[in-house]
């Protein structure tokens, strides 16, 4: 079974992390969280990704190969981002049968079985009940589930079923002539969106199935991304290392291999990735990543990337890969 995962996106709202990193590359819970999607899509059957590249799609690919090797990959160049119909529409000439559609930019506990169990279905929409409805796009369905349209950011809680970016298409046909039926029009804000294909589906009679998920988790902006951190380190319970002296663990936290840790308060929610060191340092609901030094800090609600050098610094911080910055000394 085919996958599309559009990978294209610049991921603006988790800059400066993601000047040097594709978004669907950073860690929660010292995973990628394109890491953690595919997981559950090969344990779904999913053998082969068309996957929709642009930002960064170089480190995308060079992941794919290390981590994935036996799993199919298909780049398909997005050179401009007209939106999510777009996006699918360049992945046509590669779909060779029914498709997963997946988002990478959340995380999430689906029954994807259901795809076996109902092969009758044209469709299956998956979505999450939320009670701030106002924020996102609403599926509203009839009383056997059955999706009559997506209503983006109501007034009204007419429904609270959010869309989350995760679809099932048996009927690809019908979805690319929707997909085509919609780049026809003028641009809805500039952008042509997925889900008015889908709606172009269901008026010709198509039976998209809502299903909801018993979890979904965002990672698209950094306070999101340490609430994503946090849910899944309690959800894993990774383990911290043994005692070691002059270092206390506040649960949860998730330690990587090689980390050197000295005379430090590590946790609650903070994961550190291999190959780092802290040092006389307190730190907490932060993520840090591979091969970087924090000494002498107290740190809160913070990402730290890759290879950063962080020194005498109190509060809150979010560096890229490869920045350094210490206090000045008196």
């Amino acid at each position: 079974m085919q996958a599309i995962l559009p990978l294209a996106g610049k991921g603006t709202r988790l800059r400066p992390h993601t000047h040097t990193r594709p978004k669907p590359l950073l860690r929660v819970g010292n995973r990628t969280v394109l890491d953690r999607v595919l997981d559950l899509l090969e344990q779904a059957g999913v053998d082969e990704i068309i996957g929709i590249m642009g930002h960064l799609s170089d480190q995308i690919e060079t992941h794919l190969k290390t981590e994935h090797p036996n799993l199919g990959f298909i780049p398909v160049e997005q050179t401009q981002q007209l939106g999510t119909a777009d996006a699918i529409r360049l992945a046509e000439p590669h779909v060779r049968g029914p498709v997963l559609i997946v988002f990478v930019d959340t995380l999430f506990q689906a029954d994807l079985d259901i795809i076996h169990r109902r092969p009758e279905l044209d469709g299956i929409v998956w979505a999450k009940e939320v009670e701030d409805y106002q924020r996102f796009g609403v599926i509203v369905h009839d009383d056997d589930g059955f999706m009559q349209e997506i209503i983006e950011k109501p007034e009204l809680p007419v429904s609270k079923l959010a869309n989350i970016g995760l679809y099932y298409i048996r009927n690809v046909d019908l979805l690319f002539e929707g997909i085509a039926h919609v780049m026809e029009q003028p641009p809805k804000l500039g952008e042509y969106f997925l889900t008015d294909a889908f709606q172009y589906m269901i008026d010709r009679g198509a039976r998209l199935l809502t299903s909801e998920v018993s979890e979904w988790w965002d990672c698209g902006k950094p306070e999101t991304l340490l609430d994503t951190n946090l849910k899944v380190l309690n959800e894993e319970a990774a383990p911290a290392p043994g005692p070691i002296p002059g270092v206390e663990f506040v649960h949860p936290v998730c330690v990587g291999e090689d980390v050197v840790l000295e005379n430090a308060v590590i946790g609650p929610n903070v994961s550190i990735a291999a190959g780092s060191a802290l040092r006389r340092s307190k730190v907490q609901n932060s993520i840090i990543g591979a091969g970087s030094v924090i000494e002498d800090c107290e740190l809160e609600q913070s990402l730290i990337g890759d290879n950063v050098q962080v020194r005498g610094l109190r509060g809150t911080a979010s560096l890229g890969d490869d920045s350094e910055i210490q206090e000045r000394r008196k």
